[in-house]
């Protein structure tokens, strides 16, 4: 700015990035559990808390077809979405979400991108982003024009630094939950 001042006349600032990162109305949490464990926490929760619409979050194409699998094992209808998929596969795949006929979608960075799924209750982050803005795409696919939304995260003591910057770029700390039956043997 001060360089600018010294060379340009009358120049004018134009900040585009938001004052708000996240949309007020998601609510934001982690679950602490060991890495091995995430998968049988998720569907834990989805079939204790009766959780219907959910899109998850996995960093890797093979990661999201092993937690399909897993959890269509347990019971929980859900399918994956990635750059593997034909486009015909990921509409079919996203209108099933839509219309309730699957609980959940199980999805990529890259695939997920533009995804739009009004009233999408929640987002989980079964393996945080490595790109700590990531974080804020994931959970703004719940919570849009002013509905609540639900934005939680299974971390492992392997992603404490993902989690550390993710909480320095919005500016707050998680609030942390571990459930009875999931106690991490290596804490958060």
């Amino acid at each position: 700015q001060e360089l600018s001042a010294d060379i340009l006349k009358q120049p004018t600032l134009i900040d585009i990035s938001p004052e708000q990162l996240v949309a007020t109305g998601v609510q934001q949490s982690a679950y602490e559990v060991d890495k091995e464990k995430k998968s049988a926490l998720l569907s834990h929760l989805i079939l204790s808390k009766d959780w219907q619409q959910l899109l998850v979050f996995v960093r890797t194409k093979n990661g999201a077809d092993n937690l399909v699998k897993k959890l269509v094992r347990d019971g929980i209808s859900a399918a994956a979405i990635h750059g593997d998929k034909s486009q015909g596969v990921r509409t079919r795949t996203l209108e099933s979400v839509k219309s309730n006929e699957l609980h959940g979608l199980v999805a990529t960075e890259i695939a997920a991108r533009g995804l739009d799924i009004s009233g999408l209750p929640r987002v989980i982050n079964c393996d945080l982003p490595k790109v700590p803005e990531n974080y804020i795409h994931r959970i703004g696919r719940t919570g849009r024009a002013s509905t609540e939304g639900e934005g939680l995260s299974l971390v492992s003591a392997d992603e404490v630094k993902l989690l550390a910057n993710i909480e320095a770029l919005i500016g707050q700390t998680l609030t942390r939950t571990v459930a009875s039956d999931f106690i991490p043997a290596f804490k958060v």
